[in-house]
């Protein structure tokens, strides 16, 4: 199993002009018991089932098993998934660093107008560059976790 370190951040404008590549994502849950989650994804032409662990240090660090599995599967996988799919376009992005990559999502249907960025790192401490339209942290905030905004997308919270 992997271990998977990552930080997420809001987005202001300005990324796309920096996108070296996008495409659409799909993904339902099949289960999204506290501390876990069991993930069906198409993108573009691939699909992936993915199960992650409970997440530790503030948001930051979580265990992750994902399989390549078949569009046909992953289509009939999505029928069983639990209420609430996410639609999104991933932007990525190569870091002005020149090593990482961020993932820029930008949500649409229920979670329109929320757009967040990711960067995978070797370990919590490892430094990286922060571009210009990088906008507040939320790592570790549950609301903005795929599996929460399924249950609460974004067009309905409250401040």
């Amino acid at each position: 199993m992997a271990l998977e370190i990552e930080r997420k951040f809001l987005v202001k404008e300005g990324f796309q002009e920096e996108a070296f590549r996008s495409y659409r994502i799909t993904q339902g849950y099949i289960s999204r018991a506290p501390g876990r989650s069991v993930r069906v994804r198409i993108r573009d032409h691939q699909a992936f089932l993915t199960i992650k662990g409970p997440s530790v240090n503030n948001g930051l660090t979580r265990f992750e098993w994902e399989k390549e599995i078949s569009a046909d599967d992953a289509k009939q996988l999505l029928a069983l998934c639990e209420p609430g799919l996410i639609d999104k376009t991933r932007y990525l992005v190569k870091n002005t660093d020149g090593v990482h990559t961020w993932e820029v999502d930008r949500f649409h249907g229920a979670n329109e107008g929320l757009v967040v960025a990711e960067i995978e790192l070797g370990s919590e401490e490892e430094p990286f560059d922060r571009p210009a339209w990088l906008g507040e942290e939320v790592t570790g905030d549950r609301r903005y976790y795929n599996s929460s905004l399924t249950k609460l997308p974004f067009t309905q919270w409250k401040d």
